[in-house]
């Protein structure tokens, strides 16, 4: 049992600790709206990776050559997706800026700590990458022959290990708006999120 505990941890650290396009946008997200929606929108990330976690453990070596032909699709879908999010989020803080009208989270995409919540779950579901790198991890490390407690442990174990780092990542981003209280200081951080995401979306087809 306490292997899988540590197998699980390990494994949602693992994937959660690369700060990717997701990570990216979750703070910034965090920082032009609340800890609230951030934390929900955080959640959100931790349940796609819990998710994964599951399917991973219960399905095991089947996985990997299921999706093997769809990686290249999803990954477009998921580039097309984080393109949207930076031009989008790019023009707002323009128009927000001209206009001298910054506003809060419920103006913003996604409204409210529920949309935030599904809006980042979708967005982290596109991620085949996820799926493949839980399979192949519980392939690796045999926990697709492990009993169904231990299997419950790993998932568990991951989905708090993947929690608890998007909480950060919320929390730097709350942080880091209420450092941000002028007009150009949003302005400048909400352009540089959308550069990074676009970057960081190049990269994955690069």
């Amino acid at each position: 049992m306490t292997g899988a505990l540590v197998a699980g941890l390990l494994a949602g650290y693992g994937i959660a600790i690369p700060v990717g396009p997701v990570g990216t946008y979750l703070v910034a997200l965090t920082a032009r709206t609340s800890w609230r929606v951030g934390a929900c929108a955080a959640l959100g990330i931790a349940s796609a990776d819990g998710i994964y976690a599951l399917v991973a453990a219960v399905a095991g070596s089947a996985l990997a050559p299921l999706l093997a032909p769809i990686v290249v699709p999803l990954r477009w879908v998921s580039v097309a997706v984080l393109l949207a999010l930076a031009a989008s989020g790019g023009i707002k803080a323009v128009r927000r800026y001209r206009a001298h009208r910054l506003t809060g989270i419920t103006q913003e995409l996604p409204v409210g700590a529920l949309k935030a919540y599904v809006g980042m779950l979708g967005m982290t579901l596109l991620s085949p990458m996820t799926m493949i790198y839980f399979a192949a991890l519980v392939l690796g490390s045999g926990s697709a022959n492990s009993n169904p407690a231990e299997r419950a442990v790993f998932v568990i174990a991951a989905f708090v290990a993947s929690a608890s780092w998007q909480l950060l990542l919320a929390g730097s981003g709350a942080l880091l708006g209420r450092a941000l209280t002028g007009h150009r200081g949003r302005l400048l951080t909400a352009l540089g999120s959308s550069v990074v995401i676009v970057v960081l979306a190049v990269r994955m087809v690069a």
